[in-house]
Protein backbone atom coordinates (compact mmCIF):
# COMPACT_ATOMS: atom_id res chain seq x y z
CA UNK A 1 0.00 0.00 0.00
CA UNK A 2 2.82 2.44 0.82
CA UNK A 3 4.18 2.19 -2.73
CA UNK A 4 0.74 3.10 -4.10
CA UNK A 5 0.47 6.04 -1.72
CA UNK A 6 3.92 7.31 -2.71
CA UNK A 7 2.78 6.99 -6.33
CA UNK A 8 -0.35 9.02 -5.53
CA UNK A 9 1.80 11.75 -4.00
CA UNK A 10 4.13 11.81 -6.99
CA UNK A 11 1.16 12.06 -9.35
CA UNK A 12 -0.35 14.91 -7.34
CA UNK A 13 2.94 16.81 -7.37
CA UNK A 14 3.05 16.27 -11.16
CA UNK A 15 -0.45 17.83 -11.42
CA UNK A 16 -2.18 14.52 -12.18
CA UNK A 17 -4.95 15.04 -9.63
CA UNK A 18 -7.45 12.50 -11.00
CA UNK A 19 -4.94 9.66 -11.02
CA UNK A 20 -3.71 10.57 -7.54
CA UNK A 21 -7.27 10.75 -6.24
CA UNK A 22 -8.11 7.34 -7.67
CA UNK A 23 -5.23 5.77 -5.73
CA UNK A 24 -5.92 7.67 -2.50
CA UNK A 25 -9.53 6.54 -2.36
CA UNK A 26 -8.79 2.83 -2.87
CA UNK A 27 -8.43 2.18 0.88
CA UNK A 28 -10.50 4.73 2.71
CA UNK A 29 -9.84 2.99 6.04
CA UNK A 30 -6.07 3.69 5.85
CA UNK A 31 -5.17 6.84 7.81
CA UNK A 32 -2.36 7.83 5.45
CA UNK A 33 -4.59 7.40 2.41
CA UNK A 34 -7.19 9.53 4.19
CA UNK A 35 -4.57 12.21 4.82
CA UNK A 36 -3.48 12.24 1.18
CA UNK A 37 -7.14 12.34 0.18
CA UNK A 38 -7.56 15.44 2.38
CA UNK A 39 -4.63 17.18 0.72
CA UNK A 40 -5.93 16.34 -2.74
CA UNK A 41 -9.28 17.94 -1.99
CA UNK A 42 -7.45 20.96 -0.58
CA UNK A 43 -5.59 21.26 -3.89
CA UNK A 44 -8.88 20.88 -5.74
CA UNK A 45 -10.39 23.70 -3.67
CA UNK A 46 -13.07 21.52 -2.07
CA UNK A 47 -12.29 22.62 1.48
CA UNK A 48 -15.36 21.05 3.12
CA UNK A 49 -14.46 17.64 1.70
CA UNK A 50 -10.83 18.23 2.58
CA UNK A 51 -11.71 18.94 6.23
CA UNK A 52 -13.81 15.77 6.34
CA UNK A 53 -10.78 13.69 5.29
CA UNK A 54 -8.48 15.53 7.69
CA UNK A 55 -10.88 14.62 10.51
CA UNK A 56 -11.01 10.99 9.36
CA UNK A 57 -7.20 10.85 9.30
CA UNK A 58 -6.84 12.60 12.66
CA UNK A 59 -4.73 15.31 11.00
CA UNK A 60 -6.73 18.53 11.47
CA UNK A 61 -3.51 20.20 12.62
CA UNK A 62 -2.36 20.12 8.97
CA UNK A 63 -5.47 21.70 7.44
CA UNK A 64 -3.84 25.12 6.89
CA UNK A 65 -0.48 23.87 5.60
CA UNK A 66 0.72 24.41 2.05
CA UNK A 67 -0.46 21.28 0.18
CA UNK A 68 2.63 20.44 -1.85
CA UNK A 69 4.95 20.83 1.14
CA UNK A 70 2.53 18.65 3.04
CA UNK A 71 2.61 15.97 0.35
CA UNK A 72 6.41 15.99 0.46
CA UNK A 73 6.26 15.54 4.25
CA UNK A 74 3.90 12.60 3.88
CA UNK A 75 6.15 11.10 1.22
CA UNK A 76 9.18 11.42 3.50
CA UNK A 77 7.25 9.66 6.28
CA UNK A 78 6.31 6.81 3.94
CA UNK A 79 9.77 6.32 2.50
CA UNK A 80 11.73 6.85 5.71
Amino acid sequence: MNDDLVRAIDLAIDDKWDEAHEIAQRDESNATAQWIHAVLHKIEGDLANSRYWYRQAGRLDWVDKEPFDELRSIRETLTG
